[in-house]
């Protein structure tokens, strides 16, 4: 059996240790390594350093040139407090005129979309039937006329006998009776003639209104029945015209105050974009309840509409002027800034940097915002450009020209004319402390 032998000590050390070449190139590989990585670091490093550098230089630049913006003057002025509601144009009056006899419609006496006045004529009906049956009740009428004639000369004859007693009291009696009788008939007689005469009169079909007659609903030749469910044209009145809108039922109490003091509340009507104006009018009626499933009460307002801007069935913006303010503060609504529930403006100061305060807003319109406090008239607020401003930056203003929201000036005077703006506005705020 083999015996298994084990490497001494030294030649354990020969297997594990390299030969001294391959030594020697093994520690030149790992400090060129060393180096490598070394340099890169170092090249690094130099980047790194010159980006910085040229990042700040590029920042100092930007903060050392003013920046554009453009800007406004606050000035006093006047803006309406608004109620407003969508609403719909709504005919005062607007008739189905139908027939009120059977006949045949012979003729239309309108045009579709005509304008017609109130006892004009709108259409004809065959009225001959009718004046037959005129005729036959005033045959009947002269007839029973005859027989009360009679009957009166037999009464007066049979009274005078019966003064002398020649007859008995019971024919006059029944002879009195007889002619009241008469005097029935007659009366019915005339009554059929009137009912003849008015049936003719309806053959002759005028409008009750005045207004725009819509389209024909029947043609010349058909025969209509008074029973009919649809009529023959329908009639509506434009001038004047109302608009029917909602408004939120907390916001009734100021309208329903000045309307019962009698005040003349206007209401503009807008079209669907809210830009295009309809027309004015007048608050007329409140309804006299609340809906209880939108929470909202119905007003009308009642519109000339002298160039029929107004359609009915249209719908509209409605606004209702509640009250005017006079001589508030005024700035453009795209200087009014909000972060949450903070609202603030930037102002310019007479130094041309910005501050920017705190305000208090309160009506606006589609332009201006009422600022209750923290800007003064006169003074200067940034309206495009804010983006990147804040505390103590440096501007160039440009002014919008007066009652513009868009138009610029690039006058070079324009910087003093903010600084004199500004300056007289703190005097004026001053002078009032």
């Amino acid at each position: 059996m083999d015996q298994k032998t084990f490497p001494t000590q030294e030649e354990e050390q020969e297997i594990t240790q390299p030969p001294k070449g391959d030594q020697g190139k093994h520690r030149r590989r790992v400090w060129v390594l060393l180096a490598v990585l070394f340099l890169l670091g170092f090249a690094t490093w130099i980047g790194v350093k010159q980006f910085r550098k040229s990042t700040a230089a590029a920042s100092k630049t930007r903060q050392a040139g003013p920046t554009p913006v453009v800007a406004a003057v606050a000035h006093r002025g006047d803006v309406g407090v608004y109620v407003t509601g969508l609403g719909a144009v709504t005919p005062l009056y607007t008739v189905n005129v139908k027939a009120r006899v059977d006949g045949q419609l012979m003729k239309v006496d309108y045009r579709e979309g005509q304008t017609v006045s109130k006892g004009a004529p709108i259409a004809e009906l065959d009225a001959r039937p009718f004046e037959v049956q005129l005729t036959q009740a005033e045959g009947q009428l002269m007839k029973d006329q005859a027989a009360l004639q009679n009957a009166l000369i037999d009464l007066q004859r049979y009274e005078t006998l019966l003064a002398h007693n020649a007859i008995a009291q019971q024919i006059v009696a029944t002879q009195r009776a007889t002619v009241a009788q008469d005097r029935g008939v007659v009366k019915t007689d005339e009554g059929n003639i009137a009912n003849a005469k008015l049936n003719i009169t309806y053959c002759h079909i005028t409008s009750p209104i005045s207004g725009r007659v819509g389209l024909r609903l029947v043609d010349p030749g058909n025969i209509v029945h008074a029973a009919d469910a649809n009529g023959l044209l329908v009639i509506t009145q434009l001038q004047p015209i109302s608009v029917i809108f909602t408004v939120p039922e907390d916001q009734i109490p100021p309208v329903l105050k000045r309307f019962r003091a009698g005040e003349h509340l206007r209401i503009d009507a807008f079209e669907r974009d809210n830009r295009t104006s309809l027309g004015s009018g007048e608050l007329t009626t409140i309804d006299n309840e609340i809906d209880q499933t939108t929470g909202t009460v119905k007003l009308r307002g009642t519109f000339l509409n002298k160039d029929d801007a107004l359609f009915p069935n249209q719908f509209v913006n409605a606004r209702l002027l509640v009250e005017e303010k006079r001589g508030v503060v005024l700035v453009p609504n795209a200087a009014v800034q909000r972060n949450g529930p903070t609202t603030f403006v930037y102002l310019v100061k007479p130094d041309q940097t910005v501050t920017v305060p705190n305000v208090k807003v309160g009506t606006s319109n589609e332009n201006e915002t009422e600022v209750v406090t923290g800007v003064a008239p006169g003074e200067v607020v940034i309206t495009t450009g804010v983006d990147k401003l804040q505390e103590g930056s440096k501007v160039n203003v440009q002014l919008q020209n007066p009652g513009s929201s868009g138009e610029k000036t690039a006058s070079s005077k324009q910087p003093v004319k903010a600084r004199q703006s500004h300056q007289g506005a703190r005097k004026q705020r001053s002078s009032s402390q």
